[in-house]
């Protein structure tokens, strides 16, 4: 129990031994130990002595009742969370309405204009990363691609073949060094290389392209195929 209820449930009386004092003055003197003008004496400050407890018990009460108020007070702020005050008292617009007019005037919890300054900055921050990743180049992925075409016989002109190879253009398609490579009984196959740019061009299309030439190409193979 705290210090505050067991003085709430108490009756205070500060000055109850002089009251004991007076009071056996008192009777001695109903009993004709005393003078007359003695008991008149005793009767007043009795008088007194009550008058003096009352008013002792009324700051005794009004004690009380303010240690009790600020004790609910202080439960009540232990209890609730601090992050918990401004939706609550946005939630609550009468009761601000019954404050006294110096606290409507105090912007205790923001203002809309507050908000739409937030948002502004907010928009802003937004746009700004959106136009600097929007400038900054994308990466585009690429690989590196060596084809093996080879001819039917020995005696197809491999000058022609390879223009006939290098005539397939494609967006996303670079072609680039070749050199002829001996397989066989006089034969040669044109190994030629290129970067392409994976979404856009593939091997197939290539293998597809090439062996259009049907004259000349009799299949393409891939002999290597590396990301860039």
């Amino acid at each position: 129990m705290s210090g505050l209820q067991c003085l709430a449930s108490e009756n205070v009386w500060f000055d109850k031994q002089r009251y004991d004092e007076a009071e056996t003055r008192f009777y001695e003197g109903s009993n004709g130990q005393s003078s007359s003008g003695a008991d008149q004496e005793l009767v007043t400050r009795m008088k007194s002595l009550e008058l003096e407890n009352q008013t002792l018990h009324k700051v005794v009460e009004h004690m009380k009742a303010t240690m009790l108020k600020l004790e609910s007070r202080v439960a009540l702020l232990e209890k609730t969370p601090a992050t918990a005050a401004v939706p609550a008292a946005k939630a609550a617009p009468a009761k601000v309405e019954d404050s006294d007019d110096e606290d409507d005037d105090m912007d205790l919890f923001g203002s809309d204009e507050d908000d739409e300054e937030a948002d502004r900055i907010k928009q802003e921050r937004l746009d700004a990363y959106a136009a600097k990743k929007a400038k900054k180049p994308t990466l585009i992925a690429k690989s590196s691609i060596l084809l093996d075409v080879k001819p039917w016989d020995d005696e197809t002109d491999m000058a022609k073949l390879e223009e006939c190879v290098r005539t397939v253009q494609i967006d996303g398609l670079l072609w680039g060094a070749s050199k002829l490579v001996p397989v066989g009984y006089g034969i040669k196959k044109l190994q030629i290389g290129c970067v392409v740019e994976d979404d856009k061009v593939g091997t197939d299309i290539l293998e597809e392209e090439i062996t259009k030439f049907e004259d000349y190409v009799q299949s393409v193979d891939v002999a290597a195929f590396n990301k860039i």
